[in-house]
């Protein structure tokens, strides 16, 4: 792929790691201005120092209304457009099981998970329609919004809810000229693995290459993925290649969600023990 993006600019919130800042190497590669929405400035700043002027960075904490409003205001200013919102940032979130979840730690992971996605749609809808483009908006569901098991209850219902916001756009957003599709990455391989089992962030690449090979013949495809594997995705989606795909989930899963799940669910948590007992 050469140029698939070039003129285009485009919104990446949690844009300083894993899947996030793959997709914003991916796009720039690919042509297009990037604003990163994140909450980690230090990361931010070196992004923006290493890819240059094709990239801006905003602080962003994605659960405030207001920052998100001004992430697209800010994006404007600087590029003068927006083409492409790819509604990115998350984590794991309160991992309580149903029986132990508090009304608060539901709350939490359901204004980072979910509002911060319907938001996204609202502030980027608003400028498309200024603009009288069009666009395309990304979100990142996951396989837990395709299907129970794979996460705690409150990320479950979270990325089930994702779907939902991508769904309810076709009705709204469509006849804009606005498409809204959504990427359920399966088990891929980032930052995120790590702080969902404790592991230190220092030890993030080293537990990641672990699961990486305890688990990838447990996959359909024979490994498991990688940030790259959603960042491709991820420019189909925001390129005009994908101009009449709209609210449509798309599994980048190496093929898991297609068929029984089996013991993935307990074979990642042995890896973790396996690994935290090292």
């Amino acid at each position: 792929m050469t140029g698939l993006l070039e003129g285009k600019v485009a919104i990446v919130t949690g844009g300083t790691s894993g899947i996030g800042l793959a997709t914003v190497e991916r796009f720039v590669k690919e042509g297009a201005k990037v604003a990163i929405g994140d909450i980690q400035d230090e990361l931010g700043r070196s992004i923006t120092e290493r890819l240059g002027d094709s990239v801006a960075y905003i602080h962003t904490d994605v659960t405030d209304e207001a920052a998100i409003e001004a992430l697209v205001a800010g994006t404007v200013e600087r590029f003068g457009k927006l083409d492409v919102m790819y509604n990115n940032a998350g984590a794991q979130g309160d991992a309580s099981a149903m029986t132990d979840i508090t009304s608060e730690g539901f709350d939490k992971t359901i204004a980072l998970l979910t509002r911060s996605v319907l938001l996204g749609h609202k502030y980027a809808a608003r400028q498309f329609k200024a603009q009288g483009t069009g666009g395309s908006i990304i979100s990142t569901a996951s396989a837990a919004g395709l299907q129970g098991g794979w996460s705690a209850a409150a990320y479950t219902v979270a990325k089930h809810a994702v779907v939902g916001v991508v769904r309810q756009s076709v009705a709204e957003l469509s006849p804009l000229g606005i498409r809204s599709n959504a990427i359920a990455p399966g088990i891929i391989m980032t930052p995120i693995m790590a702080r969902s089992f404790g592991v230190p962030m220092e030890q993030s690449e080293e537990f990641a290459s672990f699961l990486a090979e305890r688990l990838g013949s447990t996959q359909p495809s024979g490994r498991v993925g990688f940030a790259d594997d959603i960042a491709k995705v991820a420019t189909f989606l925001a390129s005009d290649l994908s101009e009449y795909v709209a609210g449509t989930v798309i599994p980048v899963d190496g093929g898991a969600t297609a068929i029984t799940q089996g013991s993935f669910a307990t074979d990642v948590v042995a890896a973790a023990q396996e690994f935290a007992a090292r």
